[in-house]
């Protein structure tokens, strides 16, 4: 069993802290009183996303690529930090980029991040002794077992390693195996979270995952287009629930994968109905051709998450698409990135 070095205020590093999943994980960190840096380069993640976290205190921002090299000691903007005596105490690595839709958007940069930029964001864990928290995918089972069953974390799927999605699927692979060998090899407190199907306030539109592109459909009474058809399906949790499961995997002494999602599947014309139903739109469904490369998704085991982590997702569909309706109707009037346009330049 590992000790832990009781510090009050904790410094927490944050890599890819502004994007969807990792801006609710900042937040969340911030009001339990920790020192927070956050990590970014903005390639598929939103400066809005953590405008409201600036006005913390102990919130830091640092625009970077992880890929690069880094002295946080040198960074006068963490000196109050004491960053060069206390260190870091924990790391989440959430930086890679993400876009469903057209992985042929960022091939490189994915792959990049999910090898150099892991390495360099373990070789920052080594030096400061921090646990450190990968968070990983579901896509590293590949094609889900035929018959619909649910995938606990021993399950092996067949992946296709060379695929224009494996930038993303196999780069997650890799990156998990780096996490162990680290881990392994210099005795580091590590852990990797198996992210499933997420969703909530602050997701990106047209980068595939469908709900931002509903919500917007149906706000402006224009018709819903579903990438699939009537049975298309997947599973959805909603973020907070994952950012829970995260912070308790991070407070855990479990070094090996775990799954963090919703068990049940839906489909996505269940999905877009409900968020015309909330909205009270005018909006008609219809179905275009499913997303390039994109395969059915395995839904997950979460035995071992409520077995030892005492968590299981708690936030129902329907309350969780009224946030993200909320906050859409909140912020619709702010720029996002558009993911259907090029921004390899």
């Amino acid at each position: 069993m590992s000790t832990k070095l009781y510090i009050e205020n904790q410094n927490i590093l944050v890599l890819g802290g502004a994007g969807f999943v990792g801006s609710h994980l900042c937040e969340q960190l911030l009001q339990r009183g920790n020192n927070v840096v956050c990590v970014d380069n903005f390639i598929s993640s939103d400066v809005e996303n953590i405008r409201s976290l600036l006005e913390y205190p102990n919130f830091r921002f640092i625009k970077h690529d992880i890929s690069e090299d880094i002295d946080y000691q040198l960074l006068p903007e963490l000196k109050k930090f004491k960053v060069d005596a206390q260190g870091f105490q924990e790391i989440y690595n959430l930086a890679c980029p993400t876009a469903p839709k057209d992985f042929t958007k960022f091939p490189v940069q994915t792959a990049i991040a999910n090898s150099v930029g892991v390495i360099k964001s373990l070789e920052i864990a080594k030096k400061y002794k921090a646990r450190y928290l990968l968070t990983s995918t579901a896509a590293v089972y590949g094609r889900p077992p035929k018959d619909g069953s649910l995938v606990k974390e021993d399950y092996y799927g067949l992946l296709d390693y060379l695929g224009p999605r494996a930038c993303y699927n196999e780069g997650k692979r890799f990156a998990e195996t780096l996490v162990v060998t680290y881990r392994d090899t210099y005795k580091l407190d590590t852990s990797i979270a198996r992210l499933f199907g997420t969703y909530g306030p602050r997701m990106l539109q047209h980068s595939g995952r469908q709900i931002p592109d509903f919500i917007k459909a149906a706000v402006d009474n224009q018709t819903v287009e579903i990438a699939g058809d009537k049975k298309t399906a997947s599973s959805f949790c909603y973020v907070k629930d994952i950012v829970e499961g995260l912070i308790l995997l991070m407070a855990s002494e479990i070094s090996d994968p775990v799954n963090l999602g919703n068990s049940e599947a839906i489909t996505l014309t269940e999905v877009a109905q409900k968020i015309i139903d909330l909205t009270k739109s005018d909006s008609t469904i219809s179905y275009t051709k499913a997303y390039k490369y994109m395969t059915r998704s395995a839904l997950p085991d979460i035995s071992k998450a409520k077995n030892e982590l005492g968590w299981f997702p708690l936030v129902s569909l329907e309350d969780g698409l009224r946030e993200a309706i909320d906050y859409y109707k909140a912020t619709a009037f702010l720029h996002k990135p558009d993911l259907s346009i090029d921004q390899q330049e």
